[in-house]
């Protein structure tokens, strides 16, 4: 669209082009798009005639190997295990990432994920600190939460990445941990003994494995957010509002809408959040901890692991790097089992998620609604946009098992709606006092009885606990008068 947010510069001009920065100095070739290349490890498409190592030769292949056609060249054992090492290198080492995770490979593969990118303008980093600002003024009108966000920023998709990456560590560490200690548990004794001090090196192959897909997500998703609250977690710290230039105006292509209503509505959705989060001090740690709970049971179903290893060729496997990709994605086919635990625990993830979501709805619509004409519009298009899901929210499904839409979005800022109508706002945002009080799965789905006990009085014992003692002795102390 030619009417782009008021500062925003289009991504695809030439001026952007000429000051794009690289997201990557180290001249390694970005991952392809589909993920981890197992074949890369062997020589991959450079095949022996470039600097890769090519395994045909163990064997008398093209790589001239001393034994012959068919034969087996032990003095290529030493180049396949230097070939090896170099792979390895790192793992373990000091001053290097050696944790359930792989986080320098995951940040390097999702700069490369990333590409070029262009550095913001200091017209963007204005505009988004106006649109924040008159979003703030509108909000106060609607909600009793303060206001939190004490300073706007405009990001690259690189900040993104940089800024976010130690809320991932508390998301990924549990479950990548977790995973790895179902992965050697499920093993046969046997195996355990045979592989010794292979262990320790297979720990390490896990990280890395798991620290690709995550760098594979994460750089989908640096080049998709809106905002810094976009998935619904809390990934950057109190205060801190953001806005994504770029993804923005790739977004605001597609909408036949005023680019200057779509930056304030998406500043109006950051600073709700953002309200939601300061103001409620035991939120963001509780998402946090759901998703560490659901971490904690999650195990592996290793029942295929003997079948899989089974009937391997190794002089197959070694000469034919398709074989190797193709074990590699079949051991990765194993899927974490869900207990009737985790499952409670995704479900109060999920409604959780949709009471923020539906609560940032409700608000942003009643602040924007009489005074911008397109909220209704962005709204739904942000409901469908959530609810579906793009491709990393997919590959974060996959990876750790959870799913980060908000399932009852809908039913949620339903919810929130009808009890702003039947009492005020200041009752509405005073269920979110403690969590005790927040409506379960099922008030979502019959949100009536949820609001007959909030309005007969359900949130006054949090609202001020002595005063509540106080009511009932004196209550107590009448029923004895009385008697």
């Amino acid at each position: 669209m030619s009417d782009l947010p008021f500062g925003f510069s289009s991504s695809g001009s030439d001026d952007d082009d000429q000051n794009r920065t690289p997201a990557d100095n180290s001249g390694t070739a970005p991952t392809p798009a589909g993920g981890f290349d197992p074949a890369s490890i062997f020589g991959g498409a450079g095949g022996a005639g470039g600097a890769g190592f090519d395994p045909s030769a163990l064997f008398g292949g093209s790589a001239g190997g001393s034994a012959g056609a068919g034969g087996f060249d032990p003095s290529m054992l030493g180049q396949m295990f230097t070939q090896l090492g170099q792979m390895f290198s790192g793992m373990g080492a000091p001053g290097t990432d050696s944790g359930p995770v792989n986080y320098d490979l995951a940040t390097r593969l999702a700069r490369q994920q990333i590409g070029d990118f262009r550095p913001m303008l200091s017209s963007e980093e204005k505009a988004v600190s106006d649109a924040v600002r008159l979003a703030e003024l509108w909000l106060d009108e609607a909600t009793t939460q303060p206001a939190a966000v004490t300073q706007a920023h405009a990001w690259t998709p690189v900040d993104w990445l940089e800024q976010t990456l130690p809320t991932w560590r508390l998301v990924c560490d549990p479950i990548a941990a977790s995973l790895g200690n179902t992965w050697q548990d499920g093993m046969p004794e046997e195996a355990k003994a045979m592989a010794g001090p292979m262990l320790g090196m297979m720990s390490g192959f896990g990280g890395m494995m798991f620290g690709t897909q995550l760098g594979q997500g994460l750089g989908h998703l640096a080049k998709g957010v809106l905002t810094s609250t976009d998935i619904g977690l809390p990934l950057v710290g109190a205060g801190t509002g953001v806005l994504m230039p770029e993804a923005i105006a790739k977004f605001a292509e597609g909408l036949d809408l005023p680019g200057q209503e779509i930056v304030v509505f998406l500043a109006a959705r950051e600073a709700a959040h953002q309200r939601l989060f300061g103001g409620v001090g035991w939120l963001r740690q509780r998402l946090l901890s759901t998703v560490e709970e659901y971490a904690r049971g999650i195990r592996m179903d290793m029942s295929g692991l003997q079948e899989l290893g089974g009937g391997i060729d190794p002089q197959e496997l070694f000469s034919d790097p398709a074989k190797m990709e193709e074990l590699m994605g079949q051991a990765a086919a194993f899927e974490p089992t869900i207990s009737p635990e985790q499952q409670a625990a995704l479900t109060r993830l999920e409604t959780l998620l949709a009471l923020i979501e539906g609560w940032v709805e409700h608000v942003v619509s009643a602040a924007l609604g009489d005074r911008i004409p397109s909220t209704a519009a962005l709204t739904e298009t942000m409901r469908r946009r959530r609810a579906t899901g793009g491709p990393a929210e997919q590959t974060f499904a996959t990876l750790i098992g959870l799913d980060l839409r908000p399932r009852k979005l809908r039913e949620a800022a339903d919810l929130w709606r009808t009890l702003d109508e039947a009492a005020d706002l200041t009752v509405r945002d005073g269920v979110w006092a403690h969590p005790d009080l927040l409506p379960d799965s099922d008030d979502l789905d019959h949100p009536a009885a949820f609001i007959d006990r909030v309005i007969g009085g359900g949130t006054s014992a949090f609202d001020d606990p002595m005063a509540e003692l106080e009511r009932t002795i004196e209550q107590e102390r009448k029923d004895r008068d009385g008697e």
